[in-house]
């Protein structure tokens, strides 16, 4: 027989909510992680919490996976889909911009720190039409789980440092892909250069 301390079911559980940010369309699935000797265990999204925040049915199509080294800036890109995104390993800096002029937040940017300490184990909720870039603190793994499949259309970015949004990045001279190095400012962006 079973002891009791040693069934399934009466294992602690984890818990999780969700708030909204400040940019219209942000979300942070908070996570409360379970740790013991071994490590820990977290739930990483509840898809009710997702559709009730977005009030719309949400589905993920495709998940990306990324390593980058301590330094790296994966700068910013807008794409026409839902990003749920999360910080599997290392320390990252993610930084959420509004680039819709009919939004009450546009212009603005949220910062959150995601992964191992000093980041969280949460998860930020990034609606489409929303751009996202982020920092490498250490090395990360960074999970990307989206809402269509990858296409090249609509996919656009701009500038990571561009002074307008104000951004207060740990460094100015990150690791940049040529890519990165070469996107317009904001102000092109909106205008749809």
């Amino acid at each position: 027989a079973m002891e009791k301390k040693d069934r399934l079911d009466r294992l602690p559980r984890t818990g999780m909510g969700i708030e909204r940010g400040r940019i219209e369309g942000v979300w942070r699935l908070v996570t409360e992680p379970v740790d013991d000797e071994r490590g820990f265990f977290t739930e990483t999204y509840r898809g009710a919490l997702i559709e009730e925040a977005l009030g719309r049915p949400f589905r993920f199509a495709q998940g990306n996976h990324s390593r980058s080294v301590a330094g790296t800036l994966r700068g910013f890109r807008c794409e026409p889909w839902d990003k749920l995104v999360y910080v599997a390993h290392g320390t990252a800096l993610i930084v959420v911009a509004d680039p819709r002029p009919a939004s009450p937040t546009f212009g603005q940017h949220e910062v959150f720190h995601l992964g191992d300490a000093p980041g969280g184990r949460d998860r930020i909720l990034i609606s489409k039409g929303l751009a996202n870039a982020f920092y490498c603190v250490t090395e990360v793994d960074y999970i990307n789980d989206v809402s269509a499949e990858y296409s090249p259309d609509g996919r656009r970015g701009f500038l990571w440092n561009d002074p307008e949004l104000g951004v207060d990045w740990p460094t100015e001279s990150p690791i940049l892909s040529l890519a990165d190095r070469s996107l317009p400012p904001f102000r092109d962006f909106v205008a749809g250069a």
